[in-house]
Formats: structure tokens, C-alpha cells, sequence
């Protein structure tokens, strides 16, 4: 069967299906629709098809849910060439949305008193006492000056280390900042997956010979001390990440398919990765089902990109999150701690490094693994809001104002820090459907 035939047959396939599915993982589906437009949901559904029938995505799963009624649209194809379709349960790599689970499972441990948002992370992590800070962002590794105080959790949580990267370290030119040379010799990568070849205690081994960018608590800096935190939490739980995230969180909230990897038995219901091709913008092979990277458990289990998840699983999340830290009744967290994960924890100072994209901060802010909305600048995501996206394609925002509760995950890859056009088109019509 073609390929236009195939992705033709998976969008006609019965909608009614697919809400069973996610019924049958803990949420509904309410027709006719209470809390959003019919007429205007309807207008998203064939938004969303576009983007698939013109192939600028094989496939996408929304999932969106307000005021306890959620609706599901599984449209197109897990990988080019073939049948299988998307499903509530097909299986995604989720990226930088591993960031928020793991900050929740570091709450968890705040709770517990094993953790102390303001206690130096060195009591745990020894490799990172006496740390150095780099005297010029772009100057040589050995222009240092010691550090003012040392990193803590609260720093790993808001970004604040002083560590990672901003929109002028990957827009600069090549060979500006020697630190960007030595993280890539020192195995320190940040991406969809580090794919590190170093298990964790040699990884923090590497890191720590290299100066900080910044001194802690200074400025945001994306995404290191989520790694970071993945491996204080397993130090120390005295377990793998991957068994301290299933103990608190995918257990109870009922997330069986969410992990580092995925196991051959699944490997049906995982999608196919593409990325763009930069001088045609056609979509390539990225990350192949067969062959993935994600089909072996990493060596370093990465807190910050490394998780596989689906849409089922990641909505049983974020509800958690949207119910002040409760899920079928039972409390994996308290709601002052949710509180603190969704409230911007950074000062003006420390939004001066301009974050992802220009101006980023200008309408954002940055709690504890997740990304907060301080303004409206479309007709999307009311202020308050909050979650984050991921560079493999995926996307998740609770909106409280609105409760309101939005996922996308697709399997095309970002081709920069701003959203594609089917993710904003995404936050668009599922805002315009609202009607009540």
C-alpha cells in the first residue's frame, strides 16, 4: 500500500477506538462536548490531519483534557512506509519532557527529608566541592576564579548551577567558547539522549574537571542540572534512576510504558524519529524503530532527555500535577510542593542570559524542571501556565486558569528552539475550541 493511501487509512480510522483505549487507562471521553466548541474542535481535528496528509509529520497523538473531560486525536502513521497507526499507547521519546518527572521524583525525596532544596549537593555528590567558575564564558579553561558558595538542589532544579546552555553558546561562531569543545572531549552532551558511553559516576567524574560558566545561583542555563539531579537522586536512593523513577512515580501513577528504553515486546508500538533535511526540508531517518538507540538501556540514564513514554502515560502525569499531586485518590505529592514546582523561582538578574530563543524571558519563567507562562503572547497558554516541550517532537502545558490540560507528541524532530508549525498550530486550535 502507498504511503498516501496508508496515512489516508489511519486518519479515517474510528475515533471511538482510540477513546477506548484511553478510557481504558484511567481517563473519558464526553460527547457531545461540554466544555469546548464541537464546531471548533472539529476545526483542530483538521488542522491537525493537514499537517499529517501533507507528510510534514507521519503521525501525531493530541491529547487534551479540561475540566474532566478529554478528548483524543490519533492521526496518521508510527513510521512512513507502513501500516501500523497511531495510538494513545504508541510509544515516543519524550526528550526534555522527562525534565518535569524528574524534578516531581526529586520532590518526592524533598518530602522525605532525603533531600534539601538549599543543602550543597557536594554532602552527596563530593566530585562537585570547590568548584571553579570560568572568569569569561568564552575564555580559556584555565582563566578561573573559585566558586561563591556551593551548587544546590534548589540550583539543579531552577537551572541556576551555573552550567549549560544558552541562545548565544549554540548561535555563536565555531571555536568562540572553549567549554562547548572541552563538554563535547569530556562526553557532556546535551541533546534528545546524551548516549553517553560513561555510566554515571564516571560522567560526573568528567564534569566535574570542568569549570562552571557561570558562579551557582547566577543565571538560567538549560538543562545540565537536570542530568545532574538524575544522578544525585540515584546516588542517593542507592538505586538506578530508572528504579527510583518507577518507585515514585510510574508505579503509582500507573505509567507502565514509561522508561529509558523499550523492551522488545514493545517495539511495535514505537515510532519511527525524522528530522528535517537542512537545504530541502524533506524528512529523514533520524532515529530508526529496528535499530534505535532507545532500544538498549543507556549506559547513562539521562534525567534531563532520556525518557520514552505515550501519550496515555504522560497525561496520567500531568493530571497528577493539574490535582494538586493526586491520581485516583491516592497522593504522590503534596500540593505545597506543586506549588513550588509551578512557581518562577528566578529573579530579573537571573533571567539576563536570554535563555532558549531572544527575549524568551520577556513572557517565561522557570520553576522546578518546567517552564512557566508570566504572559500572554498569543491567544495560547494563559499566564500561569506551565510545562515544557520536547526537541523530538513532543509538547505538554497545564493551563490552571483554564484547567486545562494539552499534549502533542509527534516523532519529528525540532529543527530549533522555536516551536514547528504543527505545535503551534496545536496550541492555537485547541485554545480557539474553547467555549465555556
Amino acid at each position: 500500500m502507498k504511503r498516501r493511501t496508508l496515512l489516508r487509512a489511519a486518519l479515517a480510522s474510528p475515533a471511538a477506538a482510540a477513546a477506548a483505549q484511553l478510557r481504558s487507562q484511567g481517563a473519558t471521553h464526553a460527547m457531545p462536548s461540554q466544555v469546548f466548541s464541537p464546531g471548533r474542535l472539529a476545526r483542530l481535528r483538521s488542522v491537525l490531519s493537514a499537517h499529517v496528509e501533507r507528510a510534514g509529520v507521519p503521525g501525531l497523538v493530541a491529547v487534551f483534557s479540561r475540566r474532566g473531560e478529554t478528548h483524543i486525536e490519533a492521526l496518521g502513521l508510527q513510521s512512513f512506509g507502513e501500516s501500523a497507526p497511531m495510538r494513545p499507547d504508541t510509544l515516543f521519546r519524550i526528550a526534555s519532557l522527562t525534565k518535569p518527572i524528574s524534578a516531581a521524583a526529586a520532590m518526592t525525596l524533598v518530602e522525605e527529608c532525603k533531600l534539601r532544596l538549599d543543602d550543597p549537593i557536594d554532602r552527596i555528590l563530593p566530585e562537585l566541592a570547590n568548584r571553579r567558575v570560568l572568569k569569561r564564558l568564552d575564555g580559556p579553561l584555565d582563566d578561573t576564579v573559585p566558586a561563591l558558595r556551593p551548587i544546590t538542589l534548589r540550583d539543579l532544579l531552577t537551572f541556576r548551577l551555573g552550567f549549560g546552555l544558552a541562545y548565544e553558546l549554540f548561535t555563536g561562531p565555531p571555536g568562540r567558547y572553549p567549554i562547548l569543545q572541552a563538554m563535547a572531549g569530556n562526553g557532556i552532551v546535551i541533546g534528545a539522549r546524551s548516549d553517553s558511553p560513561h555510566p554515571p559516576d564516571e560522567w560526573l567524574r568528567r564534569f566535574a574537571s570542568l569549570p562552571l560558566m557561570h558562579q551557582p545561583g547566577e543565571v538560567w542555563m538549560y538543562h545540565t542540572g537536570a542530568d545532574i539531579l538524575g544522578v544525585l537522586m540515584a546516588r542517593v536512593c542507592g538505586k538506578p534512576l530508572e528504579a527510583v523513577l518507577r518507585e515514585r512515580l510510574f508505579d503509582p501513577l500507573g505509567m507502565k510504558d514509561t522508561a529509558f528504553s523499550v523492551p522488545a515486546d514493545k517495539l511495535a508500538r514505537f515510532t519511527t524519529a525524522y528530522q528535517a533535511d537542512p537545504s530541502t526540508g524533506a524528512l529523514t531517518v533520524f532515529d530508526p524503530r529496528s535499530t534505535s538507540l532507545w532500544a538498549r538501556p543507556p549506559v547513562f540514564p539521562s534525567a534531563g532527555a532520556g525518557l520514552v513514554s505515550t501519550p496515555a502515560d504522560y497525561l496520567a502525569f500531568a493530571q497528577m500535577l493539574a490535582n494538586n499531586g493526586t491520581h485516583n485518590g491516592r497522593r504522590i505529592l503534596s500540593r505545597p510542593s506543586i506549588e513550588a514546582m509551578t512557581t518562577d523561582h528566578l529573579t530579573p538578574a537571573q533571567k539576563s542570559v536570554s535563555g532558549l530563543l531572544p527575549h524568551f524571558f520577556d513572557t517565561h519563567g522557570w520553576g522546578f524542571g518546567l517552564c512557566i507562562t508570566t504572559a500572554r503572547e498569543t491567544i495560547a497558554l494563559s499566564p500561569g501556565s506551565y510545562g515544557w516541550d520536547g526537541g523530538t517532537g513532543t509538547s505538554w502545558r497545564n493551563d490552571p486558569q483554564e484547567r486545562l490540560t494539552g499534549i502533542l507528541f509527534t516523532q519529528r524532530l525540532w529543527t530549533s528552539p522555536a516551536p514547528p508549525d504543527v505545535t503551534q498550530d496545536f496550541w492555537t486550535s485547541l485554545y480557539q475550541a474553547i467555549d465555556a
